[in-house]
C-alpha cells in the first residue's frame, strides 16, 4: 500500500435535499470518497433516491445520531434522549444530562440498534465507514453501545478516531480548545476496528472562509492514515432551525466547504504531501491485509 492513505469523509449525508445533491457532485469529481447517511433525517430516504440516481457514485457509510431531529424509536421508549417534544436533545443539552449521568446506555443501545436497522432497509448493504453525528463516539455509553452493534458484522467496517496530531493542533488555528478536548477523549478509546491514525478539518465555521483551509490541514498533518471530515454542500433550506439558522453561518459553512473542496490546488495538496486517496472500505482491506490487530489505537 501507498504510503500515506487520504480518506475524505463527507458527514450528514441526507440532512438535506441539497446538502445531499452537493456531496454527489463532489464524489463525481472524484474528491469525496466517502459519505455517510444520517437516517434519523427525514430527507435521509430522497438522499438514496439521489444516489442510486446517480450511479451510487460514492462509498455510503452510517452516521448514527443522538443531537438532531427525532429517535427512530418510539420517544417513550427512549425517554433519556429526547426533550418533551419527542425529539432528540441539542448537543449541549444532551452532553448535559451525559455528565448528570441521566442518558441510559439502554436506552443509546436501543435507538442506535433500530437506526442501523434503518440503515440496511434504505441503503441495502451494510455500513463500511461509520462516525457519530457531534464525534459522540469519544464518549464511553456511546462508544460501548455502538461497538456492541457492529461486533460481528463481516466485512468490518472503518470506525472514526477523534485523534488529533501536535502538529495540526499546533500548526492550524480554529476551534483548538474543542479539538484538544475531543482528541484527549479519543485517545482514551479503543475502538476494535480499523480506523484512521488522525482526524483532520475539525474547526470553527468562520475558519472554512480561509481559501487555503482544507490545504492548511493536509499540508499540517505528519500522519500515515489520515481521515479529512468536512461537510459541503449546496445552500440548503430545509436546514434552518434544525441545523443552524440564516445568521449563525452554519448553513453557509457547508456552502464554503463545497467551495473549498472543489478548489484544484486541493488535489495538488494532496499529491504534493504524499497521500493516496481512498475510500474506508480500502483502509480496512489494507489493514486486515497487512495483519495489523484491530484493536490497535493511533
Amino acid at each position: 500500500m501507498p504510503d500515506r492513505l487520504l480518506l475524505i469523509t463527507a458527514d450528514d449525508f441526507g440532512i438535506g435535499p441539497e446538502t445531499s445533491r452537493g456531496i454527489l457532485d463532489l464524489a463525481e469529481l472524484g474528491i469525496v470518497r466517502s459519505t455517510v447517511l444520517l437516517v434519523t433525517s427525514p430527507y435521509a430516504r430522497d438522499g438514496i433516491r439521489q444516489w442510486r440516481r446517480r450511479g451510487c457514485p460514492v462509498e455510503l457509510g452510517w452516521h448514527p445520531c443522538l443531537t438532531l431531529d427525532s429517535p427512530i424509536c418510539s420517544p417513550d421508549l427512549v425517554p433519556s434522549l429526547v426533550d418533551r417534544r419527542g425529539r432528540f436533545h441539542t448537543l449541549g443539552r444532551f452532553l448535559l444530562r451525559l455528565v448528570q449521568g441521566r442518558i441510559r446506555e439502554s436506552e443509546i443501545e436501543s435507538e442506535l440498534s433500530a437506526q442501523y436497522i434503518r440503515f440496511l432497509d434504505l441503503a441495502e448493504q451494510l455500513p463500511r465507514n461509520v462516525n457519530c453525528h457531534h464525534h459522540l463516539q469519544v464518549f464511553g455509553p456511546v462508544r460501548r453501545a455502538l461497538m456492541r452493534i457492529l461486533d460481528g458484522q463481516t466485512p468490518v467496517p472503518f470506525v472514526r478516531r477523534v485523534v488529533e496530531s501536535r502538529a495540526t493542533l499546533n500548526g492550524v488555528p480554529g476551534g483548538r480548545l474543542k479539538r484538544f478536548v475531543l482528541s484527549r477523549f479519543g485517545r482514551s478509546r479503543t475502538f476494535p476496528f480499523p480506523g484512521n491514525d488522525e482526524l483532520i478539518g475539525v474547526t470553527d465555521p468562520p475558519c472554512v472562509h480561509d481559501p487555503r483551509f482544507f490545504m492548511n490541514w493536509i499540508e499540517a498533518s505528519t500522519c500515515r492514515t489520515v481521515e479529512l471530515t468536512c461537510h459541503p454542500g449546496h445552500f440548503d433550506r430545509t436546514l434552518v432551525g434544525r441545523d443552524g439558522s440564516l445568521t449563525d453561518g452554519q448553513i453557509q459553512r457547508r456552502v464554503v466547504e463545497y467551495e473549498r473542496l472543489s478548489d484544484p490546488g486541493l488535489e495538488r495538496a494532496i499529491r504534493d504531501a504524499g497521500f493516496q486517496p481512498i475510500d474506508a472500505a480500502g483502509i480496512a482491506i489494507g489493514a486486515a491485509s497487512a495483519g495489523i490487530p484491530l484493536s490497535s489505537v493511533a
